[in-house]
């Protein structure tokens, strides 16, 4: 494993010009980064480009995150810049075994960054975005609810509403949101759990809310799926003023990030889809919602 994941860094930190590693002090708390940016950032040198935070889930680095995802790939394509945030002992604060407002500031990091990043790259603040997988995912959540001022839009994969975000959130902003979510997830149910979080269709109906969407819900449109894949995707997706609320449910899908390389190590993960990438249908969401 110690091998596995210098392998990880060594990759991310080979490419210099592209993927670099960094970091800032946070409340006294040295708090580390990686920054991918696309070709076209040099070739392009008096345009601004979009962001997407990706947050790596629980027990994860960074750098195993990224390469796990592969969203460098389409940062390349759609040219936008994607950075890894590091989170203190591989976790974030969303409320669940520490406390909500006393825990790890992970949301002043998160500004924090930001800010670091507008002063270092070319931002377009219009256009800054958040995702994330499991414990990651619930992050981002709480970042639409705590910051949609700066984040136009958020995908999370594998997480639904955390509660404790539920019982802090004041915030009125609208924010585009999109759930990707494995029917037969079993680390995080797509039904929701007691005091922990809620199911998926019912977080999707709070963004709904949230939103100001009104109207009755569409059905659910079936994606075609690949060869030999017996996962589906049932989509979801209602929207009004320019900011839309998306479910993507994987039929026996499990706790994983659609489109990337199956691997086991050791958990009941489920199923990968390969009937969407995640990738792709992230930055189409994303495209659609600005600041």
């Amino acid at each position: 494993m110690k091998l596995f994941i210098s392998l990880l860094v060594l990759a991310c930190t080979c490419i210099p010009a592209l993927a670099q590693v960094s970091s800032l002090v946070h409340k006294e708390e040295k708090r580390r980064y990686i920054v991918y940016t696309p070709a076209a950032y040099q070739r392009q040198p008096q345009q601004s480009f979009p962001v997407v935070f990706n947050f790596h889930g629980g027990g994860m680095s960074m750098a195993e995150h990224m390469l796990y995802t592969q969203m460098n790939g389409a940062a390349e394509r759609h040219q936008f810049i994607v950075v890894y945030p590091q989170g203190i002992q591989q976790d974030w604060n969303v409320g669940f075994g520490m406390d909500y407002l006393a825990g790890t500031d992970d949301v002043g990091f998160t500004q924090a960054l930001l800010r670091k990043l507008e002063q270092d790259y070319r931002i377009d603040d219009k256009r800054v975005y958040a995702t994330g997988l499991s414990r990651g995912g619930f992050f981002a959540l709480r970042l639409a609810a705590e910051l949609p001022q700066q984040f136009a839009a958020v995908a999370s994969v594998g997480a639904p509403m955390p509660e404790p975000v539920l019982q802090h959130h004041q915030k009125t902003d609208k924010v585009g949101m999109l759930l990707i979510q494995g029917r037969a997830d079993k680390v995080v149910l797509f039904e929701g759990k007691a005091a922990s979080y809620l199911s998926a269709e019912d977080t999707f109906d709070y963004w709904r809310r949230h939103n100001g969407i009104g109207g009755a819900t569409p059905q659910p449109r079936l994606l075609p799926g690949a060869a030999g894949d017996t996962t589906q995707v049932n989509w979801l997706e209602q929207g009004a003023g320019g900011v839309s609320v998306a479910l993507l449910t994987v039929q026996d899908g499990g706790h994983t990030w659609p489109g990337a390389d199956a691997f086991n190590i050791g958990l009941p993960i489920g199923k990968t889809t390969r009937a969407i990438d995640a990738n792709e249908v992230m930055w189409e969401f994303f495209s659609r919602h600005r600041r």
